[in-house]
């Protein structure tokens, strides 16, 4: 099963990276663009006999390496192949 995995910094956690794009957006003329928040996309593909299983694998995945929790939240899609 193919797993797409979406992270980004918490609310409330400095995101350098995203205050640098959009400062560089709006000095490009790009003058309605509000806060920005960098992240990662991270696409699996997942042997599982199902998408409870898949799930459950790929949330173990983003608590143990993917994401770091204590400044992170992460969410995910499993297409059933």
């Amino acid at each position: 099963m193919r797993v797409k995995v979406y992270i980004t910094p918490r609310r409330g956690v400095l995101d350098p990276q995203g205050r640098a794009i959009e400062a560089s957006l709006k000095s490009l003329g790009f003058n309605d663009v509000g806060p920005v928040r960098m992240g990662k996309y991270i696409e699996l593909e997942v042997a599982a006999a199902s998408p409870a299983q898949a799930s459950a694998e790929v949330r173990r995945m983003c608590e143990q390496l993917l994401a770091n929790t204590v400044i992170e939240d992460y969410r995910f899609e499993v297409e059933d192949a």
